[in-house]
């Protein structure tokens, strides 16, 4: 349907006369008409009251095709025993991926700390996750998050009896992650 008969027929199916329309959006009876008999075209200004009046989106007054799936179809991999989940799909942009440690990954737990170019932000979803970054050996809990350069030497496992479930946010050229609050000055 073309955008002058599916106004026509939001109108009509409403049971509003182009009156009362003009007057709830302010557009002129004239315009009104002219637009719902093809006469003139549509503009951004025209189209929000009249979306704002019928209670439709802007998509659904152009006629704009259904959005595709927005899902994520994501293809885990298995690394060291580690599945990862990639979140994201954008090549050079910061990366996300759901990192799942099954109990005892790896089941030698001697960190063995790496470094590469790039910042990490990680946050435990389930579970506990054994963390070293440089010299701090620490064990974070459900709930906490850390963030760190990965050019400083780190590793993270799962030494636990159950499964530790992590989101990763990777920024691959070294740009930060996070965002800093504003100091109230």
């Amino acid at each position: 349907m073309d955008f002058g008969p599916r106004l026509r027929h939001l109108r009509e199916q409403r049971g509003v006369t182009l009156t009362a329309l003009a007057a709830d959006t302010g557009i002129s009876v004239s315009t009104l008409s002219r637009l719902e008999s093809g006469g003139r075209r549509p503009t951004l200004e025209l189209l929000l009251p009249l979306a704002r009046a019928y209670g439709v989106t802007l998509d659904y007054l152009a006629g704009a095709e259904p959005t595709a799936d927005p899902r994520v179809h994501a293809n885990p991999v298995v690394r060291h025993g580690v599945t990862l989940i990639p979140l994201t799909q954008r090549p050079g942009a910061p990366m996300a991926f759901k990192l799942i440690f099954p109990p005892n990954t790896p089941a030698d737990d001697t960190p063995t700390p790496q470094t590469h170019e790039g910042y990490e932000w990680l946050y435990v979803l389930a579970g506990r996750l054994r963390f070293v970054l440089g010299e701090h050996d620490m064990m974070l809990q459900s709930g906490e998050a850390v963030e760190f350069d990965t050019r400083v030497p780190h590793w993270f496992g799962n030494p636990h009896p159950y499964a530790t479930e992590v989101l990763s946010l990777f920024g691959p050229q070294g740009e930060r992650v996070h965002v800093r609050a504003r100091s109230r000055s």
